[in-house]
C-alpha cells in the first residue's frame, strides 16, 4: 500500500509540474507579460496567434512544435500560401536572435539585433547569399510596454507594422 501511494504522490508531482510549465513563444513575438492575443495584418494576410496562459502560442498553419525543457520553442513547421515552411529557432539570453526557414525553394536565415532598450533594431534576411536588412523605426506602445507600431523599411519601401495585443486579466 506505501508503494501504491507513493507511485499516486509521483504521478500527481509530475502532472503538476507538467501543469506549471511556462512557454517562451510571447517572448518569440517580440512581447512580454500575459498575452492572450497578438493580431496583425502581413502582406495583406490577417494574422491571428493565440496564447495559453503559461504562453504557448497556437497559430493557424502552425504544426510540429518542438520545445526544449525550458520551454523554449527549437523548430515548427507553417503552412503559409500552400507552401510548407520548417522554421528553427536561436535564443540566446531569453530572446530569439536568429531564425531560419526551409521551403522547397532553398533557405532563408534571419538575425536580430536589438536597440539598447531591447526593442528590435533590424531584421538581416540572407536569402541563398542575398543579404537584405530592414531596420524598424517609430516604435509605438501599449500601456503594458508592448509595441503595437513600428516602421520600417523594406525593398526600398517604408512600411508601418501594426497589431493589436489582448491581455489575460
Amino acid at each position: 500500500m506505501k508503494k501504491l501511494m507513493m507511485m499516486v504522490a509521483m504521478m500527481a508531482v509530475t502532472l503538476a509540474m507538467q501543469a506549471q510549465a511556462k512557454f517562451h513563444d510571447v517572448e518569440l513575438n517580440e512581447a512580454k507579460g500575459a498575452v492572450k492575443c497578438i493580431k496583425s495584418n502581413q502582406m495583406g494576410q490577417d494574422i491571428v496567434i493565440n496564447f495559453t496562459p503559461e504562453g504557448k502560442m497556437s497559430q493557424q498553419g502552425m504544426s510540429d512544435a518542438k520545445y526544449d525543457a525550458d520551454g523554449y520553442l527549437q523548430s515548427a513547421k507553417m503552412e503559409m500560401m500552400g507552401n510548407q515552411i520548417d522554421i528553427s529557432y536561436v535564443w540566446e539570453n531569453g530572446r530569439v536572435i536568429g531564425q531560419k526557414m526551409v521551403t522547397g525553394m532553398g533557405a532563408i536565415e534571419a538575425k536580430r539585433t536589438f536597440n539598447d532598450d531591447g526593442t528590435t533594431k533590424a531584421n538581416v534576411m540572407d536569402m541563398g547569399g542575398n543579404q537584405m536588412e530592414m531596420p524598424f523605426t517609430n516604435y509605438k506602445f501599449d500601456e503594458k510596454g508592448n509595441w503595437i507600431s513600428r516602421t520600417t523599411e523594406m525593398m526600398g519601401q517604408t512600411v508601418e507594422q501594426t497589431r493589436t495585443i489582448e491581455y489575460y486579466e
